[in-house]
């Protein structure tokens, strides 16, 4: 087992926390996410232009760049972070540009060196898979696909050929943070989703507060925090990694909780 496949079988929904590298002091952040309870983590890397992410993640994209965040510095926070934490998934989510400009060799073999996971590619859609698909999956790296509202039985396939780790659901056709879809329509969107593959399912978009974790975990396989905890960051600076552990915490507890009221 990968230590991906192992966080889905720990017999409660995966929390899944994403933060942006780079922006407040990344490495406390991290562990302060292990401590609170995260069983996946999710490290951004900033972009200029980050297309599919609402204002919170936009600002820390920029906070980060502004602090002259290079892709070297994002190596360095997973190589030091599966150091410390040699037992918990690390993924790394951008975009293209950063990820392939020197190659995908390069970016597959750097990435496997630091102990990555997964990726995450908003930008890259699965008919263009020759791009970075390949080199990591030799390099023994998870290519983590999206699902949309939009994706429908015809693409569905397509979206997942290649991919693994685990099917990340997009809940809005939107950018991230500013909504929540119905709770009906991510019930009938997961058990679609899982009728066709048998990666675990992860929901993210517009999750916030315990309440809304609990709901999600209740029918899918994964709940994705992203923007609230960016949020934190935003507002709190270095002083940021108790907020965020306590934060994560309520979170975890609410899911583990979820499963066991089914149960």
């Amino acid at each position: 087992m990968t230590r991906l496949s192992e966080a889905f079988a720990k017999g409660h929904p995966a929390l899944i926390a994403f933060v942006t590298a780079g922006d407040g002091p990344t490495a406390a952040i991290l562990d302060a996410l292990v401590a609170g309870g995260a069983d996946v983590i999710e490290l951004g890397m900033p972009f200029t232009d980050p297309m599919a992410d609402g204002p919170a993640i936009q600002a820390a994209n920029l906070r980060s760049l502004a602090a002259g965040t290079t892709t070297a510095d994002i190596l360095a926070f997973a190589e030091t972070f599966r150091a410390r934490h040699p037992d918990v998934p690390l993924v790394l989510m951008g975009y293209a540009n950063p990820m392939t400009r020197r190659g995908a060799d390069w970016f597959a073999n750097v990435a496997r060196d630091a102990g990555l996971d997964g990726v995450i590619c908003v930008d890259i859609p699965p008919e263009e898979d020759d791009s970075l698909g390949p080199a990591l999956r030799s390099a023994g790296i998870d290519l983590i696909r999206l699902a949309t509202p939009t994706t429908d039985a015809a693409r569905l396939p397509q979206v997942l050929d290649g991919a693994s780790g685990f099917l990340y659901y997009v809940s809005v056709a939107g950018i991230t943070g500013k909504q929540q879809a119905a709770q009906a329509s991510i019930e009938d969107a997961v058990a679609r989703l899982k009728a066709a593959t048998d990666l675990p399912v992860a929901v993210g978009f517009g999750i916030r507060t315990p309440e809304q974790a609990t709901q999600i975990a209740r029918v899918a396989d994964g709940v994705v925090v992203g923007s609230a905890i960016v949020e934190l960051v935003g507002q709190h600076g270095e002083d940021a990694p108790e907020p965020v552990r306590a934060y994560i915490k309520s979170l975890s507890a609410a899911i583990r909780t979820a499963r066991k009221e089914m149960a």
